[in-house]
């Protein structure tokens, strides 16, 4: 039986990323507690993250009696000064992260594990994203708009943040939430490939 892929992801970027790169695949949303453990390195959290949204979709696939789905998760933080920045709570601490953010250099790692029954592998990637100076006025008015509440650091590169950043060193899919390179060879690895061929025949 071909093996079907199962999102297990609540962000909407991280689907429109995998099915930009000719995926299909069907959305299981987990509900996992991604607070840090002590002491633990940002990288390490973002692989622990990853592999519990990845292993939360296996259990559900497997309770459906969909034993050949290849489940994939994903999990994304933005470091500065080796302090992970998560998703503001509101419109103050958006602020503060972007003043944080402002006219210097982060990381952004992101891990991604991919599972099919037993097996997991995962990946990690880190970029490195510099800020351009970012005035009061700025920061204000991107706080009004709706787009840095759901996301790690409080802003998104592929919105109107993309302005923000003067270099990016690393991966944008990854910064975005998903490190396209890695996830396709991963999924290779579990006998999941893009559909290239079946979309052109369609169109």
């Amino acid at each position: 039986m071909k093996p079907r892929l199962c999102l297990a992801s609540q962000s909407p970027r991280r689907a429109a990323l995998l099915r930009q790169a000719g995926f299909d695949f069907w959305i299981y949303e987990p509900k996992v507690d991604e607070s840090s453990l002590q002491d633990e390195h940002p990288a390490k959290l973002t692989e622990r993250l990853s592999a519990k949204k990845a292993e939360a979709a296996v259990q559900v696939a497997a309770s459906e009696n969909r034993e050949s789905t290849v489940c994939l998760g994903s999990d994304t933080v933005v470091v500065l000064d080796d302090l992970i920045l998560g998703k503001p709570v509101d419109s103050a601490d958006a602020a503060r992260m972007l003043k944080h953010l402002s006219g210097r250099s982060h990381e952004v790692m992101t891990a991604v594990t991919v599972a099919h029954g037993t097996w997991r592998q995962s990946r990690q990637v880190t970029s490195k994203v510099t800020f351009c100076h970012l005035s009061d006025d700025v920061i204000r008015d991107y706080c009004i708009s709706a787009e840095p509440y759901d996301k790690a650091g409080a802003y998104a590169i592929q919105g109107y943040a993309g302005s923000f950043v003067e270099s990016l060193s690393g991966s944008y899919s990854a910064v975005m939430g998903l490190p396209l390179c890695e996830t396709t060879a991963l999924l290779a690895l579990a006998g999941i490939h893009p559909c290239w061929k079946e979309r052109v025949c369609d169109e």
